[in-house]
């Protein structure tokens, strides 16, 4: 039997004062919908089985550049990471995977999988570090890492790349994520040409040692901590790389990657277009990579990143984008958070879903701008908020995860057994 961090007693008594009030929002929602030809149902079936993964980092506070200040009851060790994530899944009933980042989560692997066996849980991609030094390593990443000039740094990133592959064989995973903060911060600091080669050149070498059934993602990130170049930039290199590397390579897209205004979801169509769209790092951003909870700047651009994926959908079943949370929580409770994150990405997903995908294509076809571009705001300004509550109800989860949440007291009991973590600088002045 699973277990679950949360009583249950306490999940039954807040959905009991909620379930009569979204049994007739969800009757009436469904009433609407009807109108429209769309069955509530299906839309809420589809719902229910999307599902996010949590990162394991994303349940402790995360850290300005400045300063760091915990929150209580801050998780000691993967193990109580995975138990705070296993309360956002009883709540939600929308992340059953973790995405362990490795050597933070380092850890006896059968343990870990047992761990989140209590729970069922699995994990998603696990994702390598070479972007900081670990405790006792021989070469520093100071000057990069898996396209340093120093081939004995290159061969230490390839070996802990290839620790994170044989660590996820064994508790399930099917996916390794590299991003890299390799870059200059100077002109004439580093040759372009030689360091993407060195690059390409080390992963193929991550790529030769891939499980036949695994899949590598690529990220990119347009500028930080380098701030003059960076290896893997922009959306166009990272294809370059899953076009070098081969067919089981993908690109995986995080929406603060990104410039400011910067057109994500035409990104996501031309990736997916050619076969190489892998996944999502779902967070928001005001003004660069400031790993925001998802949807809380720009729910319409969350919106419009799930209608080309709906669209991608409709024309191939077997599209299965990777979904992750990552985000940074600075002054909330990191719980919390992911949980919001998770739902305004089901959110999206379902708003997407009620999209008349015929009478767009009408009024594209036939140069109608703004019947088509009310065809997306239509669906956008659609509550499907009982379809997202109907959806965790069923599923034994929370009517409102949040309300539910603090009234568990959760976050206190785990601060009377976590010893308080002291802050400390970023470094920076």
């Amino acid at each position: 039997m699973t277990e679950q961090i949360i009583e249950q007693s306490v999940v039954e008594a807040e959905n009991a004062k909620r379930e009569a009030d979204l049994r007739r929002d969800y009757e009436t929602l469904g009433e609407r919908l009807d109108r429209r030809g769309i069955a509530i149902d299906a839309i809420k079936a589809k719902v229910a089985d999307f599902s996010v993964a949590v990162p394991s980092w994303g349940v402790g506070t995360g850290g300005t550049r400045f300063a760091k200040f915990p929150g209580k009851g801050e998780p000691r060790d993967i193990f109580d990471k995975i138990e705070d994530c296993a309360v956002i899944a009883q709540l939600t009933q929308a992340t059953r995977t973790i995405s362990l980042h490795i050597p933070w989560d380092k850890a006896d692997p059968n343990r870990l999988k047992q761990a989140a066996s209590r729970f069922n849980l699995g994990f998603d991609a696990m994702n390598s570090n070479t972007f900081s030094d670990a405790k006792g390593q021989m070469q520093s990443y100071k000057f990069g890492s898996l396209s340093a000039y120093d081939k004995a740094t290159r061969d230490q990133a390839i070996e802990h790349n290839l620790e994170c592959i044989e660590i996820g064989k064994t508790i399930g995973s099917k996916a390794l994520t590299i991003w890299i903060g390799d870059g200059s911060n100077f002109p004439g600091q580093v040759n372009f040409a030689d360091q993407f080669a060195n690059y390409l050149d080390s992963a193929r070498a991550i790529y030769a040692a891939l499980p036949d059934d695994w899949r590598v993602y690529t990220e990119h990130k347009m500028y930080e901590p380098a701030f003059y170049s960076t290896v893997v930039q922009d959306w166009g290199t990272n294809y370059i790389i899953a076009k070098e590397l081969g067919d089981k390579a993908f690109c995986l897209v995080d929406l603060g990657h990104h410039a400011p205004n910067v057109n994500i979801e035409m990104i996501v169509s031309r990736l997916a277009q050619f076969g190489k769209l892998g996944g999502f790092h779902f967070n928001d951003s005001k003004y660069g990579d400031d790993d925001l909870d998802a949807g809380s700047v720009d729910p319409y651009r969350l919106f419009l990143v799930f209608n080309e994926l709906v669209d991608i959908e409709t024309r191939d079943a077997e599209f299965r984008p990777a979904h992750m949370l990552d985000q940074s929580h600075n002054v909330t409770d990191p719980i919390e958070s992911l949980m919001l994150s998770a739902s305004d990405v089901q959110r999206s997903y379902a708003q997407a879903l009620l999209v008349d995908r015929k009478a767009l294509k009408a009024a594209q076809v036939a140069n109608d701008a703004l019947t088509a571009t009310q065809q997306l705001r239509h669906a956008f300004r659609t509550d499907v908020e009982p379809i997202l509550a109907m959806a965790r109800l069923e599923q034994g989860g929370a009517i409102d995860p949040l309300a539910t949440y603090r009234a568990s007291g959760y976050r206190a009991k785990v601060a009377d057994i976590r010893p308080e973590v002291e802050g400390g600088s970023g470094g920076i002045v």
